[in-house]
């Protein structure tokens, strides 16, 4: 067994699917409407879905906005260079709210951005 996917609603499809791309470096890998029942998926990732977990963003196309509630955390992504990325992703638009630096208590170096929903991303440098 693994995981394949992590499923996030999403407010506005081309935003999103632009921040995941263009920010956060991944590839737009399939996308389908369903017109019957209004929605559209994309899934977006760093390799095929054959291989790892990607992120599914749903669209509903009457909805444009979600409650966050207080049950989601975040998606982490492992990172060789979190200093580098994190300037890359303020240069192009991002938020990135916890800037790198030593997690509490420890040395694991983390940041954290929000995408343009406001869902959290931990970012973990993992060197080699």
């Amino acid at each position: 067994m693994r995981i394949l996917h992590t499923m996030l609603r999403v407010g506005d499809l081309d935003r999103s699917v632009e921040f995941y791309t263009k920010v956060m470096g991944m590839t737009l890998l399939r996308q389908a409407d369903n017109e019957q029942y209004r929605y559209t998926l994309a899934f977006v990732g760093y390799g095929p879905e054959s291989e790892q977990a990607v992120l599914e963003l749903t669209y509903n196309w009457d909805t444009s906005e979600y409650d966050m509630g207080n049950a989601y955390g975040h998606i982490a992504i492992g990172v060789e260079d979190i200093y580098g990325l994190c300037e890359q992703i303020e240069q192009n638009g991002g938020d990135v709210y916890r800037k790198p630096g030593p997690v509490l208590g420890g040395k694991t170096v983390i940041a954290f951005v929000r995408d343009p929903d406001g869902y959290a991303i931990e970012l973990i440098e993992r060197k080699g």
